[in-house]
C-alpha cells in the first residue's frame, strides 16, 4: 500500500510531467485541450456533484480528473510521452 509521501511525490512528478507534454510543440491539440479541460474543471467552483455533500461531493473530482488526464496523456505519441517521461526521471 503506497504512503500518503509517495502518493504526494507521485502525483507532483505526474503534473509534472503533464507541464512538460503541455510545452513541447508535438503534443496534438486535443491532448492540450483535455488538459485545460482537467484544469479548469478541478479550479472551477462549479462541480457535476456539489462537495458540501459528504464522500461522493469529492468522488466526482477523484474520478473526472484523473480520466481527463490519462485520454490527454494516452493521445500523446509514443516518442513525446517517453522523452518528456526520461526528463521527470532525471531530476
Amino acid at each position: 500500500m503506497m504512503k500518503l509521501k509517495e502518493i504526494k511525490n507521485n502525483a507532483k512528478k505526474y503534473l509534472e510531467l503533464c507541464k512538460f507534454i503541455y510545452a513541447d510543440s508535438r503534443t496534438p491539440k486535443i491532448s492540450k485541450i483535455l488538459l485545460w479541460i482537467a484544469i479548469g474543471y478541478a479550479l472551477s467552483p462549479i462541480d457535476l456533484i456539489p462537495d458540501f455533500i459528504p464522500v461522493i461531493g469529492y468522488l466526482d473530482d477523484m474520478v473526472i480528473l484523473p480520466v481527463l488526464l490519462y485520454i490527454a496523456i494516452k493521445s500523446v505519441p509514443k516518442d513525446v510521452y517517453i522523452e518528456n517521461y526520461v526528463k521527470i526521471l532525471k531530476k
